[in-house]
């Protein structure tokens, strides 16, 4: 089924001005926004948001006032985008990409991976996590830095997709790994990457929609936890989140906008954690703290 996207012309500044309003309006209603460069040399950027056609009454004039409010006398357009294969599509121009020592490809680059590189395929489907995303990608970072000095033997990744990072961090470290999303199709997916990177054992995935679920009493406490989510459920469910950390044990968060960073450390402060380094990706940050 086609759907709609209704977007503004900004530039790179102004459209991360726009996603952090669209994230706090939207983000728990579960639509799908996103910012995109257009022309690097203009700096001409989109900041769209995706629906249904029966979503457009409601949403055209809400999405018009948030523009109105933050970014005054913008033209909001509206886009039909055509029912076609968005998979096939995206891996025409999908690249690897390189963060750290990891490379996450497509099964179209297979084989791009240097000396000493450490190798994921992921190819873009059905849940989140390719590594082009700036979060993704400083996860990746981090979880090399973390890792090296500090080897876990347990680690969490909470909120898997595509299972990018339990991937990661199985290559790189012999520790049993749960991956965990509240979606099953994501699972499904992420069992089927596991699958395809080789790894035959020490990586659970399990559906757990909270932390009530068994699945964290039985595989933890965990020296590492990994959470690549947005910024509100993260500093929510901090306190339960450190409660299955073992003392001394790291957590490395992200999904969370540039101006949402002090109040994610506020959260993880005030629930015993102490920051260690901030990476900063496209207006997106990824946090690394441990348990003092």
């Amino acid at each position: 089924m086609s759907e709609l996207r209704l977007f503004i012309t900004t530039t790179e500044k102004e459209s991360e001005t726009v996603l952090a309003a669209m994230t706090d309006a939207f983000e728990e209603e579960g639509y799908a926004i996103a910012t995109m460069e257009m022309d690097e040399k203009r700096d001409i950027w989109e900041a769209s948001i995706y629906l249904d056609f029966d979503q457009e009454e409601e949403m055209t004039p809400r999405f018009t006032a948030l523009v109105e409010e933050v970014l005054p006398g913008r033209t909001v357009q509206r886009e039909v985008i055509p029912d076609v294969d968005w998979i096939a599509k995206s891996l025409e121009g999908l690249q690897p990409v390189r963060a750290g020592r990891f490379i996450v490809h497509g099964s179209h680059d297979r084989g791009t991976a240097r000396a000493g590189e450490i190798a994921i395929e992921i190819d873009a489907g059905q849940a989140f996590g390719t590594g082009h995303h700036g979060t993704t990608a400083g996860c990746l970072e981090i979880i090399e830095r973390a890792f090296q000095s500090r080897p876990p033997r347990t680690v969490l990744d909470l909120g898997t997709g595509s299972g990018v990072l339990a991937i990661a961090a199985r290559k790189l470290v012999p520790a049993r790994v749960l991956a965990t999303d509240i979606d099953p199709v994501a699972i499904r997916v992420a069992r089927e990457n596991v699958r395809k990177n080789g790894i035959a054992s020490g990586i659970a995935l399990e559906t757990a929609p909270g932390f009530h679920s068994t699945a964290f009493r039985r595989h933890g406490p965990f020296d590492v936890i990994i959470a690549n989510i947005l910024a509100r459920p993260l500093m929510r469910m901090a306190p339960q989140l450190v409660a299955h950390l073992n003392p001394g044990g790291q957590v490395i968060l992200s999904g969370i906008l540039a101006n949402q960073r002090w109040k994610v450390l506020a959260a993880y402060n005030g629930a015993g954690m102490r920051h260690l380094r901030t990476i900063w990706r496209n207006g997106w940050v990824t946090l690394h703290l441990d348990r003092p």
